[in-house]
């Protein structure tokens, strides 16, 4: 029996001017791309926003990189995914589709403000 290849791409809600896609073409791969469904719950439903909206934020407003909001989806959907440990998250700082996720700008984290944090969308366990 021969295997049979799907040559569609499934599309999911954009991300600010960039589309989202799942192709199966081998490029970017991730097993977690069912967490894709999450978002567009999340996206229909908005109960992150809302639950960041509980939240005031003290950090000065000049240093702040990660917004609030983006901070507490990075740590729910860290444990939807099974990374239940904080210490997760700062290998978790270049993975691209938790990036989308969490609806960061620039999901592959190539506009950060310093030279080290290039390349890492995401916040690490320490971020502040």
């Amino acid at each position: 029996m021969q295997t049979e290849c799907l040559s569609e791409e499934l599309s999911f809600q954009d991300l600010s001017k960039r589309k989202v896609v799942a192709k199966f073409n081998g490029r970017s791969i991730s097993t977690e791309s069912g967490a894709l469904l999450l978002r567009e719950v999340e996206n229909g439903i908005g109960i992150l926003k809302l639950f960041s909206e509980c939240f005031i934020d003290y950090r000065n407003a000049n240093k702040i990189e990660h917004k609030l909001e983006e901070l507490i989806s990075q740590r729910i959907y860290g444990i939807a995914l099974g990374y239940e440990d904080l210490n997760d998250h700062d290998s978790l700082m270049t993975d691209t589709l938790l990036s989308v996720l969490c609806n960061k700008a620039d999901p592959t984290g190539q506009n950060r403000r310093r030279d080290e944090d290039k390349g890492k969308a995401l916040a690490g366990k320490s971020t502040h």
